[in-house]
């Protein structure tokens, strides 16, 4: 079984001089056990995994790095757009263009355990069409960036018709049949690749692991990337902040109903109305609601207009080894 490591990178170069060593340490003792040799070349190793690049448009010396990992090991190729379109969109290319049996998509920063490749891949092998991975432990996250993502997983499950793994992260396997799936019918523009690969419904297993530090350099989410990303995962799966508006109608007649006896019973036993205040904190209360209703509606539209314009997930300005052009730009 041929596996495909598809590794997204967007201005990586304080760490992918560690990562590389690191998988290539992983890959030799995984092929030199499989064919019970106490070393391998490299050429044996490309019989076995394929390793995927995907440069994201980086603007520091990434490209040039990882064009010399293309010079020096064979079994690595590299996909380099022409801008940078986002983490998820460099996933999908490199799902798009894998060869492999089993495809592991992780990030180069290390806090995904390369170390957990061949027990990922037995698993494919062993007939599961997917593989999430889920966190046990984030020290580097922080204790706000944990809880958070404790609830939004929770939100997400509440709101969902589709169950997701509480904490799976980027750093997942598909097997070739499964990835096949995502790339004929899991285009769309707004993505949540980690709640698609869980919706297709194929075979599914998890296994957990302890995220470790960032070898070098810093995370490219910022907290407003990581809300859009949030309320992106919530709209692609589910319709049901669209209804939030029909339970918001009911009880503003019910509360219209409740101030209206209110009224009248002021006027008919003190002969006065209700308070000034009382109808002031009313209207501000009834146009919030309906302000938040409007910003629901406006993220749903905003999506259709994503989608109608059909524009392409992300365009390859240049590849380096093994792939296929003809395959890029979708």
């Amino acid at each position: 079984m041929k596996v495909s490591v598809v590794v997204s990178c967007y201005n990586e170069e304080a760490v992918l001089n560690k990562f590389m060593p690191e998988i290539y340490r992983i890959f030799k003792e995984d092929v030199s056990g499989r064919l019970n040799k106490p070393s391998v070349t490299d050429e044996e190793i490309k019989e076995y995994y394929e390793l995927i690049f995907v440069n994201d448009g980086s603007t520091d010396k990434t490209l040039d790095i990882l064009k010399g990992f293309v010079k020096t090991y064979p079994f690595v190729c590299v996909i380099s757009f022409s801008r940078n379109f986002g983490h998820e969109a460099a996933m999908i290319a490199g799902l798009d263009n894998a060869s492999g049996d089993a495809i592991i998509c992780m990030d180069s920063d290390l806090q995904h355990p390369v170390e957990l490749i061949p027990e990922i891949a037995e698993k494919i092998e062993q007939g599961y069409g997917v593989v999430t991975m889920i966190r046990k432990k984030n020290k580097s996250a922080g204790l706000i960036k944990n809880i958070t993502s404790k609830g939004f997983y929770a939100v997400l499950n509440r709101l969902s018709s589709v169950h997701f793994d509480a904490n799976a992260s980027d750093f997942f396997a598909i097997s070739k049949k499964a990835a096949n799936v995502v790339r004929t019918n899991y285009r769309e523009r707004t993505r949540f690749l980690r709640g698609f690969i869980q919706d297709i419904g194929f075979r599914k297993t998890s296994i957990e692991y302890e995220a470790k530090d960032r070898a070098a350099g810093h995370s490219k989410y910022s907290i407003r990337k990581l809300m859009d990303f949030a309320i992106s995962a919530l709209i692609s799966f589910s319709d049901k902040p669209l209804k939030i508006s029909l339970f918001f109608g009911g009880f503003a007649g019910f509360l219209g109903v409740v101030i209206m006896i209110y009224t009248i019973i002021q006027k008919v036993m003190h002969n006065t109305p209700a308070g000034y205040a009382t109808i002031i904190v009313v209207l501000c209360f009834m146009f919030a609601i309906l302000f938040i209703l409007l910003g629901i509606i406006g993220e749903y539209i905003g999506i259709l207009f994503k989608e109608i314009k059909g524009r392409p997930i992300y365009i390859v300005e240049d590849t380096f080894g093994d792939i296929k052009e003809e395959s890029c730009n979708k």
